[in-house]
C-alpha cells in the first residue's frame, strides 16, 4: 500500500516539476527581462554595490543585506552540492548550461519579486514588516484574489513544516556527520520506540535542534544576525575550495567548457548516448536551477519585505543578487568541478558522493580533509536552510491567522520538535509531498508576476528617473 502511494506521489512530483511549470517560470523571466530592459545585466554592478551598502533611514526590521542573507540562508543549501551533481549525472554536462540560462532569466524574476514585496508590504506601529506573494496578490491584484494569496500561504506553511525546511535538511546533516564519523555503525545506541541508531545521528539531532531553538526564539532579527555571519562564511569557504580545484586543474577547464556547451545542444556527442536528448539536459538543468535559487517560487520576497528600505526597486536589485550568488557563482563552481574531474561519469556514485569524488580527485589535499570540509559545508548549508524556511513558513502562517502571536509561537515549537525527530523520519513520501507543494507555490506567485509586470516596469522607470535627477543635483539615492 505504502509503495503504491509513494509511486503515485512520485508521478505527481514529476508532473509538478515537469515542462509546464518550468515553461511558466522561464516565460515569466523572459517577459520581465524584456519589460525591464535586461535590467539584471545592466544594473548588476549597482546591485552588487547596494548588496553590502545598506540604505539609511528606511522602514523595516532588518538591513537590506540581512534580508538578502536570510533569503540566501534558505536558497543556498544541499541543492548547491547534491542538486547540481544530480542534474549533471542525469542530464550530462549540458545541464549546467541550461541551469545558467534559467538563472539569467531568474534574476529578472527575483528582482520583480523583491520589488513587489516591498511595495505592497504591511508595517505595523512596532516596525514589524509582513509581505511577500500573499500581499502583492491581495493588494496588487485586488481583494477578490485573496483566495489565491491564501493558497500560496498554505503551500508555504506545508513546505516549511513537511520537509524542505525540516526533515530533509536535518536528515542531510545527520547523514553527513554519520558518514564521516561513524560510517560502519560501530557506536550504536537504542532509542525507545525508534530503534537502533548511531550515536553520531543522535548527537547531531540534539545539537541541531538546540541550535535551531536558540536562533528561532529570537525571531527574524536573530535569524538575520546569524545568517549575516554564517551565509557569507560558508559561501566563501565553499567557493574557495572550488577555485583552488579549478586553478589546480586549469589546463582541463577549456575542455570542460566545450563539454558543457556541446552537451547542452548535443548531449549524445559528449556522453555517448548515456543521457538522451538535448531536452533531457535542458529539463534537468532548468529544474535543478529553479529548485536551487527558488526564482519564481515566491519564497525569497517574504524575506525581502523585512528589509529596511523605502525604495522597492533598490531592494529588488539586492534580491536579484541572491540568484547570481546561488546559481551563477556557487552552482557553476560545483558543476565545473564535477565536469573537470569526470566524476559524473563514474558509475555507482550518487548525490554528494559525486561532489566528494570530484573534490578528492582535483584538490591537493588528503581525501579525509576534503571529506571533512565538504561535510562542514553541507552542515552549514542545511542548518541555514532550516532557519530560512522557518521564517518563510511563519510569515505564511501569520498571514493566514491574522497575526495571532500565540499560534505562531506554538508553530515555532512544533517546527523545532520536527527538526529534532527529523533524522528518525525517513519516509520518502513525506519528502515527495514537500517537493510537490514547493513546486505548487510557484503557480499563484507566477500568476501575480504576470499580472503585475506593468507595475514593475512603472516602478523601474520612476526610480531611475528620480535617481538621475538626484545625481544631477549631486545627491545620492
Amino acid at each position: 500500500m505504502l509503495d503504491s502511494i509513494t509511486a503515485v506521489l512520485e508521478k505527481v512530483d514529476g508532473m509538478v516539476w515537469g515542462w509546464p511549470l518550468m515553461i511558466l517560470i522561464i516565460a515569466g523571466g523572459v517577459l520581465l527581462t524584456i519589460r525591464t530592459g535586461v535590467l539584471q545585466f545592466r544594473k548588476l554592478p549597482l546591485a552588487l554595490k547596494w548588496m553590502v551598502k545598506n540604505e539609511e533611514g528606511g522602514e523595516g526590521e532588518v538591513t537590506s543585506f540581512g534580508a538578502l542573507c536570510t533569503a540566501l540562508s534558505a536558497t543556498i543549501g544541499t541543492g548547491n552540492i547534491v542538486g547540481v551533481a544530480t542534474a549533471v549525472c542525469a542530464g550530462g554536462p549540458g545541464a549546467l548550461f541550461w541551469m545558467l540560462v534559467a538563472a539569467c532569466f531568474g534574476m529578472a524574476t527575483k528582482f520583480s519579486e523583491g520589488l513587489l514585496a516591498v511595495k505592497y508590504r504591511v508595517i505595523d506601529k512596532e516596525g514589524h514588516a509582513l509581505g511577500g506573494p500573499f500581499y502583492y496578490i491581495e493588494k496588487g491584484m485586488g481583494p477578490k484574489w485573496k483566495w489565491l494569496a491564501k493558497i500560496f500561504a498554505v503551500f508555504g506553511v506545508l513546505v516549511g513544516l513537511l520537509g524542505i525546511g525540516t526533515i530533509t535538511q536535518v536528515n542531510g546533516i545527520a547523514s553527513a556527520v554519520h558518514n564521516f564519523f561513524d560510517p560502519n555503525d560501530l557506536h550504536m545506541v537504542q532509542l525507545p520506540g525508534l530503534g537502533n541508531y548511531s550515536i553520531t545521528i543522535v548527537l547531531a539531532s540534539i545539537i541541531i535542534a538546540v541550535c535551531v531553538a536558540l536562533v528561532l526564539i529570537g525571531g527574524i532579527k536573530r535569524i538575520s544576525n546569524v545568517s549575516q555571519v554564517v551565509v557569507p562564511f560558508m559561501a566563501i569557504i565553499y567557493v574557495a575550495f572550488c577555485l583552488i580545484m579549478i586553478v589546480c586543474n586549469l589546463n582541463a577547464v577549456p575542455a570542460a567548457i566545450v563539454e558543457i556547451v556541446e552537451g547542452a545542444f548535443n548531449p549524445r556527442a559528449v556522453t555517448g548516448g548515456v543521457v538522451g536528448t538535448m531536452f533531457v539536459a535542458m529539463q534537468k538543468g532548468i529544474a535543478r536551477g529553479i529548485f536551487s535559487n527558488e526564482a519564481g517560487l515566491g519564497s525569497a520576497p517574504i524575506a525581502a519585505a523585512a528589509a529596511q528600505t523605502n525604495e522597492p526597486v533598490r531592494q529588488g536589485l539586492v534580491s536579484m543578487t541572491g540568484t547570481f550568488i546561488d546559481t551563477i557563482v556557487i552552482c557553476t563552481m560545483t558543476g565545473l568541478s564535477i565536469v573537470i574531474s569526470g566524476a559524473w561519469k563514474v558509475t555507482g556514485l550518487e548525490g554528494v558522493e559525486v561532489t566528494t569524488y570530484a573534490f578528492q580527485q582535483g584538490l591537493p589535499f588528503s581525501g579525509k580533509v576534503v571529506a571533512f570540509a565538504l561535510m562542514l559545508c553541507l552542515v552549514f548549508f542545511a542548518f541555514t536552510t532550516i532557519l530560512g524556511w522557518d521564517y518563510y513558513s511563519e510569515r505564511c502562517l501569520e498571514y493566514l491567522v491574522g497575526g495571532k502571536k500565540g499560534i505562531i509561537k506554538v508553530y515555532r515549537w512544533v517546527y523545532i520538535i520536527v527538526v529534532f525527530f527529523g533524522p528518525y523520519m525517513t519516509v520518502s513520501a513525506v519528502w515527495t509531498i514537500a517537493d510537490i507543494v514547493n513546486g505548487l507555490m510557484a503557480i499563484p506567485n507566477m500568476i501575480a508576476l504576470f499580472a503585475l509586470n506593468g507595475v514593475v516596469t512603472k516602478e523601474v522607470k520612476d526610480f531611475f528617473h528620480r535617481k538621475k535627477k538626484a545625481e544631477l543635483r549631486g545627491e545620492s539615492m
